[in-house]
C-alpha cells in the first residue's frame, strides 16, 4: 500500500491536476495539499478525516484507499 504522498502524487499526475487545481476542487488550502503530497500524513502538517474525505472525492478515489494510505508508513511499498 502506498503512503498518502505517493497516492496523491500519482493520482494528481494521472488526472493532470496541480495543488492549486485540487485546492479549488476541495476548499483545502494549497499549502496544505502541497504538504500532504510531499510529506504524506505523517509530516508536520497532518490531514484531518474531513480533508481526507474531500481529497478522495475530488480525486475520485475510494475513501478506504485514501484512509489506508494515510495510515501507511512513509515509503511503504505499493
Amino acid at each position: 500500500m502506498a503512503d498518502l504522498s505517493q497516492l496523491l502524487q500519482e493520482t494528481m499526475r494521472r488526472r493532470r491536476l496541480n495543488a492549486q487545481a485540487l485546492a479549488d476542487r476541495t476548499g483545502i488550502r494549497t499549502p496544505r495539499i502541497r504538504a500532504f503530497a510531499e510529506d504524506g500524513a505523517h509530516g508536520p502538517v497532518q490531514p484531518t478525516e474531513q480533508e481526507l474525505a474531500e481529497l478522495a472525492a475530488a480525486l475520485k478515489l475510494p475513501l478506504p484507499t485514501v484512509l489506508a494510505a494515510a495510515r501507511a508508513p512513509i515509503g511503504a511499498p505499493a
